[in-house]
């Protein structure tokens, strides 16, 4: 079976690994006939070249690796990429294949917008208003990219309105956000992480938004949900489909 290795970013944030770990276990938990391996990019051990190490170490000559990144920026096409061609000089023996990142993939969307509906909005309830907040990033392309969602979490229902908001880098801020929507006539604002795990950045977010708005609630992140896993799985399927049977058989 050719490893999958759920790569995470890392934060100094305790919470985010151990919620990061426990979406892992999850997927393991969802398919117990795969090898699942953790690594982070940064400030979390194990770090993917421990991780690499240890899959040419087992006499691996395959892996993917799925970036559990939602943006498809440095991390994903820069950073991610660099360890993978040292790791490829370190282990001439071993191919690794990095799968796409999640992303703005359809079922992490509904995934939000459960959170949401778990924070005690109603999907019918024309005076919500969301605030999808995401990290924000210094490429443009990428911002804009993840401004595209909330039309998406628009659709199917009734809620004023969605605006996006960055918690770095970009505008707007959640502030500017919230101001937006209730100017379109939101009474209810609920506060979207579009993260999988909390950290500082979140814990920015909610502060900015109860004072902004002292009324607002603050939906979880996305987290182990069941459709995050399911959205790793294919990331993994996508890559693992086009290898050879005697390598993925059971994949």
């Amino acid at each position: 079976m050719v490893p999958l290795i759920a790569v995470a970013h890392g934060s100094r944030d305790p919470r985010s690994a151990r919620v990061i770990t426990a979406a892992v276990a999850a997927l393991r938990e969802a398919r117990p006939d795969l090898d699942v391996r953790l690594a982070f990019l940064d400030l979390n051990a194990p770090s993917i070249d421990q991780v690499l190490d240890g899959v040419a170490h087992d006499g691996h000559t395959h892996a993917v690796v799925v970036p559990m990144l939602l943006g498809n920026a440095f991390h994903a096409r820069v950073d991610l990429p660099g360890l993978l061609a040292a790791a490829a000089v370190r282990h001439p023996q071993l191919t690794v294949f990095q799968a796409d990142v999640l992303g703005r993939d359809a079922r992490l969307i509904e995934a939000v917008r459960e959170r949401i509906l778990e924070a005690g909005a109603r999907p019918d309830d024309p005076s919500v208003g969301v605030a999808l907040a995401a990290v924000g990033s210094s490429d443009a392309r990428a911002n804009a990219a993840t401004s595209e969602l909330a039309s998406t979490l628009l659709t199917g229902t009734n809620w004023s309105g969605v605006r996006i908001c960055f918690a770095t880098s970009a505008e707007p801020t959640v502030a500017q956000a919230i101001s937006a929507l209730e100017q379109d006539g939101a009474e209810r604002v609920v506060v979207a992480p579009w993260f999988l795990a909390p950290g500082l950045l979140t814990d920015r977010l909610s502060a900015a938004a109860a004072t902004a708005c002292p009324r607002a609630r603050f939906a979880d992140t996305i987290g182990g949900h069941s459709l995050l896993i399911e959205t790793m799985i294919d990331r993994y399927r996508q890559v693992a489909d086009a290898l050879p049977d005697r390598l993925v058989r059971s994949a």
